[in-house]
């Protein structure tokens, strides 16, 4: 039998304002809480107003680790994506925020850490270290990660080039990346719209991509980078 080994949580000593913009960040018992409140009433509100329609859904692993990735056009991608995942897979998912819209003030940080259960990834000052945290959190917690590798959002729908980082993540590691098709997050809420309006919503859940073969290195993750591009281009 495995000797049991305390791990303390990797925000200990953290003010909730240093735990809220931390990659280490980890849910208490009121977080868990929250976040089954908070997808409760999401799933409600896209099966309701959406008429929210998911395929695919065999694709998914029964356990994480994994990633799911998806194009990206509107603030409402990452909740409609989260609906796909069952409660139990759904707590031990992180949407991957931009943390200079998501968490420079605390109210928007807390809406996104304790809610929507998100780590932050900062645009301009994004390093190695960063995507050496998140991997090996991915890896070794295990978790779900929920991004979008474009980067920021498209100004009209249609999807632009994937950048390098999801292959740093994932290259090299027994890790499934799923590419994802979403429609009718551009129509419902674009960017710059405050307030959605009722389009139609659809989540293509594509077959689990494994890049265990490919290099950590650049040619590795740009060639991950192009071939979910190209998955997610093709409709998953």
């Amino acid at each position: 039998m495995d000797s049991w080994k305390y791990q303390p949580a990797g925000d200990i000593g953290m003010s909730p304002i240093q735990s809220f913009g931390s990659l280490r960040r980890e849910a208490g018992l009121a977080s868990l809480a929250s976040q089954c409140v908070w997808g409760t009433l999401t799933r409600a509100y896209f099966q309701i107003f959406h008429r929210l329609k998911i395929t695919g859904r065999e694709n998914l692993p029964t356990e994480p680790p994994f990633v799911i990735v998806a194009n990206h056009t509107s603030h409402i991608d990452a909740p409609a994506l989260a609906c796909a995942l069952p409660l139990r897979l759904r707590l031990r998912a992180f949407p991957i925020a931009a943390g200079d819209t998501f968490f420079t003030k605390p109210v928007t940080a807390w809406f996104a850490a304790a809610l929507l259960n998100a780590l932050p990834m900062w645009r301009k000052k994004c390093g190695p270290h960063a995507l050496d945290v998140l991997r090996d959190r991915l890896v070794s917690s295990p978790a779900i990660f929920i991004l979008f590798p474009e980067g920021t959002r498209s100004r009209d729908g249609k999807s632009g080039p994937f950048k390098a980082g999801i292959g740093r993540l994932v290259a090299g590691t027994n890790v499934p990346v799923l590419p994802c098709r979403l429609s009718g997050c551009f129509e419902s809420l674009p960017p710059g719209s405050k307030i959605p309006s009722f389009a139609r919503i659809r989540v293509r859940i594509g077959r689990p991509r494994d890049f265990s073969s490919l290099p950590d290195n650049r040619t590795g993750w740009d060639t991950i980078a192009a071939t979910l591009a190209g998955d997610i281009a093709e409709g998953a």
